[in-house]
């Protein structure tokens, strides 16, 4: 089996569009949760979000093409575009046959939808884009940025709700371990704040309606905690065979050990109340890579601030770790990112990567009442800084979808 490196990272966020402000925004505890401003959110229960700003995809690609993408995509392509240049591949020798994709999203083009569904009900069939259906299938970002670098390797775009960033991940750790393939690009982009998702949501009481302190709203592990907040962007990391990074003197970032995957089986959308999904999910990352519970350094965890959700995590960590459970820092990015759904994986994976390299790790904001069921270090205090060689990052899905990824520092 061959020994899988990251080698380049890119990111587009509420909390920045490159790796480097999105990494001090997360230091800092900056929260990227604000009123919702670029639609009229006046009606729903739930107005605020974690939204992408300073994005200007006109600049980045001309009028034209950008107007072919929807948003989710546009954020791919920046994503995997910093990616590209973080890594220094040249693609010119790169096999090309052997550079492939995975990247997901959970939603996809929704907003493309929306609008021509408005179309067609306001100006007929005839005025429908014929672009529709290519922008907003959620394999487009994965397909547009197999176009834009001419990777006809493998080119997959996982499904697996909020847990997309990891499966895309651990999908590609698995294909090139294979030798399958020798680079993938691998994440997930979501683009998903409209009226009608916010409006489903906030029915389901999924989302925090916490609207008067947006920066407050996310608080996992809080026992106060009302609900997830919706939020977008993209995060691509460029995964490479570690023999191929030699060769071309990369800068290796980490290495992938372990991959786990599994499934609640439980419900559509309500977490198994025990984690039982969540524990086989970080269990299998462990065993594949023959790692114990006492290795582990940090835990990044899932951490949606939901009631059910929040301890059903803390429930499993305890199962897998037992004593050692207490001893082993759990942070929650989302407390200041928001939900990025489909790709919040890849962005706590990046996340994770730096906490590795500088030995420090993010704090988790907003924890200002305990809730006693949730009794693990979750780093309330700030920026920790640690020594750090093993951490494991967490996330699940809608459906009971799980994957969790095992990443070292090389």
């Amino acid at each position: 089996m061959k020994r899988v490196v990251i080698t380049g990272m890119g990111i587009i966020s509420p909390l920045g569009n490159n790796v480097d402000d999105y990494w001090q925004n997360l230091l800092n505890g900056i929260s990227g949760i604000s009123m919702i401003e670029h639609l009229d959110a006046s009606s729903l229960k739930t107005r605020i979000a974690g939204v992408v700003t300073d994005f200007h995809p006109e600049e980045r690609w001309g009028t034209k093409e950008a107007k072919k993408l929807d948003r989710f995509s546009q954020f791919a392509l920046a994503a995997a575009d910093e990616a590209l240049s973080n890594s220094q591949l040249d693609l010119n020798k790169v096999d090309k046959e052997r550079l492939g994709v995975y990247v997901g999203s959970g939603i996809g083009g929704l907003t493309t939808l929306i609008d021509n569904v408005n179309t067609l009900n306001q100006r007929g069939p005839n005025r429908v884009s014929p672009n529709l259906v290519p922008m907003m299938i959620s394999n487009a970002a994965a397909a547009q940025i197999s176009i834009r670098f001419g990777a006809q390797g493998p080119s997959l775009s996982p499904v697996t709700a909020c847990s997309i960033g990891n499966t895309s991940i651990g999908e590609a750790f698995h294909t090139i371990r294979n030798g399958d393939a020798d680079v993938m690009f691998a994440g997930g982009a979501e683009a998903a704040i409209t009226n009608l998702s916010l409006a489903s949501f906030g029915n389901a009481r999924a989302l925090s309606t916490n609207n008067e302190e947006p920066t407050l709203a996310s608080r996992p592990f809080d026992r106060n905690r009302d609900g997830f907040v919706m939020s977008e962007g993209a995060a691509i990391l460029v995964v490479e065979d570690l023999e191929h990074a030699l060769k071309r003197n990369a800068k290796i970032l980490a290495e992938i050990i372990g991959y786990g995957a599994s499934s609640d089986a439980h419900h559509m959308v309500a977490t198994h109340p025990e984690g039982r999904g969540a524990y086989l999910a970080m269990k299998n990352a462990l065993a594949k890579a023959n790692v114990s519970p006492s290795d582990v350094d940090v835990i990044s965890a899932h951490a949606t601030s939901t009631p059910v959700g929040d301890l059903s995590e803390t429930l499993a960590i305890k199962k897998l770790f037992e004593a050692e459970a207490y001893k082993i820092p759990v942070t929650a990015n989302k407390s200041m990112l928001g939900h990025m759904l489909g790709a919040a994986g890849g962005a706590e994976a990046i996340a994770l990567v730096k906490s590795l390299r500088e030995g420090i790790i993010p704090p988790t904001i907003n924890l200002k009442t305990p809730d006693s069921d949730c009794d693990l270090d979750y780093v309330p205090e700030g920026a920790r800084k640690a020594s750090l060689s093993i951490g494991l990052s967490n996330s699940f899905g809608f459906g009971g979808h799980n994957s969790a990824i095992l990443l070292k520092k090389y």
